[in-house]
Parts: C-alpha cells; sequence; structure tokens
C-alpha cells in the first residue's frame, strides 16, 4: 500500500515541479520583455572618455553622489557643447578620432544624462534621454528632422518649447501633464564609469 502510494506521488511531484518552473521562466520573461520595451529604438550611439577631455558640466552629471543633476549633450561645428540643468555650459573640440566615429546625438542632435533621485534602477539610476519632446515628434510623425527641444529646470524637469508638457527626468522620464495616451521621454541604454571616466549610450540593438 505504502509502495503504491509513493508511485502515485512522485508523478505529481513532477508535474509541479514543471509547473512551477514553467511559471517562472514565464515570469523571467515578461521582465525581460518589460525591461527591453523600456529603452527607444531611435538612432543613438554615443562614447565619450571625459578622463581625457575632463569637461567640468558633464562631470555633474557622472556624479552618483549628486542626482538629480543633467546634461544635455549636442554638436555645434567641430565641438561638442555640455548644458546642465544648473545653468553650467562649456564646449570641447571633437577629436579627429571622434568625428570619424559619426556618433549619432539621439533623433535630432541632442541627449540629457544623469543620475535620477528617485528611479535607482539600472546601473544606479543613471540615464540617458533624447532632447526631444517624444509626443510631438509621433503626433506630427516626424523624425526625419524634429525640432521640439526640451528645457531644463534646476529640478529635473524637462519641459517641451512647443506644447509645454513636463517631464519628470527624475523618475525615468515620466509625463507630467500629458494627455490619454501620451508617452514619457525616450530613453537610451546608457553607462558611467564615473565623472572622469567613460560615457557610453546609444539604441537597444
Amino acid at each position: 500500500m505504502k509502495r503504491r502510494l509513493l508511485k502515485a506521488v512522485r508523478p505529481m511531484k513532477r508535474c509541479l515541479l514543471k509547473r512551477g518552473f514553467l511559471l517562472l521562466l514565464g515570469a523571467v520573461t515578461l521582465t525581460a520583455c518589460q525591461a527591453d520595451g523600456e529603452y527607444s529604438t531611435w538612432p543613438c550611439g554615443f562614447d565619450y572618455d571625459n578622463m581625457v577631455h575632463q569637461d567640468q558640466t558633464l562631470m555633474t552629471a557622472m556624479n552618483p553622489a549628486a542626482p538629480g543633476t543633467f546634461c544635455k549633450i549636442s554638436e555645434s561645428g567641430f565641438d561638442y557643447v555640455f548644458q546642465n540643468n544648473q545653468n553650467m555650459r562649456s564646449t570641447k573640440p571633437r577629436s579627429e578620432e571622434e568625428r570619424r566615429a559619426n556618433y549619432i546625438l539621439g533623433v535630432n542632435n541632442g541627449i540629457i544624462v544623469g543620475f535620477q533621485l528617485y528611479n535607482q534602477q539600472p546601473n544606479g539610476g543613471f540615464v540617458a534621454y533624447d532632447a526631444q519632446c517624444p509626443n510631438c515628434v509621433r503626433e506630427e510623425n516626424n523624425y526625419l528632422n524634429p525640432h521640439y527641444p526640451l528645457s531644463m529646470s534646476t529640478s529635473g524637469i524637462a519641459t517641451c518649447e512647443k506644447c509645454e508638457r513636463r517631464y519628470d527626468m527624475n523618475n525615468g522620464g515620466i509625463v507630467q501633464n500629458g494627455r490619454e495616451g501620451d508617452k514619457g521621454l525616450e530613453k537610451y541604454l546608457a553607462s558611467t564609469t564615473g565623472p572622469l571616466g567613460r560615457l557610453s549610450c546609444g539604441t537597444k540593438r
């Protein structure tokens, strides 16, 4: 009797273990899909060694001890322009190697990087946003030459100069005053090794 009972229990145990594994696999897959969908497919690719250039404005946004400071990076002629939300601005000439690399600073010459105050995962909360209003880009279906720039406040709010939507850069770029169906800021994969380290960001492949 005991032997027959053990034979009946073993298949049931295997079935429960298999079902638990499938549920766990499903949960992991769902989490991965959500993480994948978090990042933009808009064009972006940038790599910058601040140990070489030592730009003071960029340093402020790559300091994990100073979350809430964000720096916009753009190109002007042969220079990189760095401007943070604490009213600092600087320029650095692009090296010959950087010019040959043909970096892409978002959908129209601008990304914003920094450590968030409230959303500290992943990478300690370090993030890179596109510097254009995503909802204006989509509404006007203008991906070739969009001009819907964002201004940055000292409190970490990015405001579209055209539609006046506000985005919280300290909390994943969520839209604060949008309409139903509006999206938050476009985010790129980003990492930094510190104020005098390397900055890398780009589109998820």
